[in-house]
């Protein structure tokens, strides 16, 4: 026997004030003492307006990774008829955890002290971290191995961001200029990624008052056998486009060439991102013979608004053509928060009260590290 599986309840956690575009260097600080000289070309493409860091402007941290997604996860239990203690299931995922040991998900249930002992799982990775935790829930639940569980997806990847990262490898160098992979590779992913945290409450029965979301199904895919590395941390990329683990440098390496940063080959993002995932969703929608006209809201995770065009003229060349007005994200204001992005999303529309019953929410979510991607449709009821 198989149950439905619902979202009940949405909660999210965004540290401290906004951070506007002038002001994210006075946070992450200055390489070499100047301004970036590719922030404002990156900024003009990624239609990022705001953001929000887990730092304050001194660059001190203010909260890890694990306490945002608990802080987020303890607003789920806030007027619930559900106790925390009565949870099954605790399923964490994100890009950046605060430690390689313990796992994230287990640091994350310490600080829950009023929940019980319970399955608790990390799925690592990405973006698509998040909702594999969602689905190892969804799944649990749909089999009827469980009742109830919740899942999260958080970021802290200001700490990786910061200018104190690149001092030791900009010490080595006459110039910025003689390195210009330091330069933009590195620094462009500075001013992508942002900090914050939000969690689902799933059950095997609806709200009685109110909406809730039922999974009718999540769907993911890697190419990681296809393509090589794109996005990659703790380790550098070599010549035959292999991975040389940050245990394979000695110390003073690692600090030298900033083994340690967030790294990402632009023209391997450009070329395979977006026709490997979405020529994949046509599939899905094909084989499960799913009408692209009965979704009312697309919600596809999106690192920038460059992307939004080669998207849409993808769905289009695929017969999925889906107008401006179903489209919703809030990386303008939120930022791209990877593995939280997608929670974030649709914590913001039930929020706002956007959704009706009947309604139909598609989601996209995909990983650039080595090309991976999931899918999944929602029912509003």
């Amino acid at each position: 026997m198989t149950y439905q599986v619902y979202i009940t309840k949405v909660a999210k956690f965004l540290p401290n004030e906004p951070v506007s575009n002038d002001e994210m260097e006075s946070y992450l600080g200055f390489i070499n003492g100047q301004s970036s000289k590719s922030r404002r070309i990156v900024l003009r493409n990624n239609g990022i307006k705001s953001r929000y860091y887990a730092l304050d402007k001194e660059g001190k941290s203010t909260h890890t990774n694990y306490e945002m997604a608990a802080l987020a996860i303890k607003s789920l239990f806030k007027n619930s008829e559900l106790p925390i203690g009565a949870v099954q299931l605790l399923a964490c995922g994100t890009s950046a955890p605060d430690q390689m040991m313990p796992s994230h998900a287990v640091m994350v249930h310490g600080e829950l002290k009023n929940c019980s002992p319970m399955e608790v799982i990390s799925p690592s990775g990405n973006c698509c971290s998040g909702m594999h935790a969602l689905k190892y829930a969804y799944m649990s639940i749909k089999c009827g191995d469980i009742e109830n569980a919740v899942t999260a997806g958080s970021e802290r990847t200001s700490a990786l961001l910061k200018s104190s990262v690149f001092e030791n490898e900009l010490n080595s160098l006459a110039s910025l200029e003689e390195n210009p992979y330091l330069s933009f590779e590195k620094d462009f992913l500075r001013w992508m990624l942002s900090d914050g945290a939000a969690a689902f409450l799933l059950q095997n029965k609806p709200n009685e008052g109110g909406i809730s979301l039922r999974i009718d199904w999540i769907e993911g895919v890697s190419y990681a056998h296809q393509v090589e590395t794109c996005m990659y941390m703790a380790s550098d990329k070599l010549s035959d486009g292999s991975l040389k683990s940050y245990l394979d440098f000695s110390q003073k390496e690692i600090a030298d060439k900033s083994i340690m940063s967030i790294k990402q080959d632009v023209k391997l993002l450009s070329q395979h991102i977006v026709p490997l995932g979405f020529n994949k969703l046509k599939d899905i929608l094909d084989r499960r013979q799913f009408n692209i006209n009965d979704i009312d809201y697309f919600l596809p995770h999106m690192s920038s608004e460059f992307f939004r065009s080669k998207i849409a003229e993808n769905l289009d060349s695929n017969g999925l053509h889906i107008p401006n007005e179903k489209w919703f994200t809030n990386l303008s204001a939120i930022g791209n928060v990877g593995a939280a992005s997608i929670y974030l999303m649709i914590e913001e529309m039930l929020s706002n009260n956007m959704l009706k019953k009947g309604q139909k929410l598609l989601l996209a979510v995909p990983e650039s590290a080595r090309f991976s991607y999931v899918f999944g449709l929602l029912t509003v009821c």
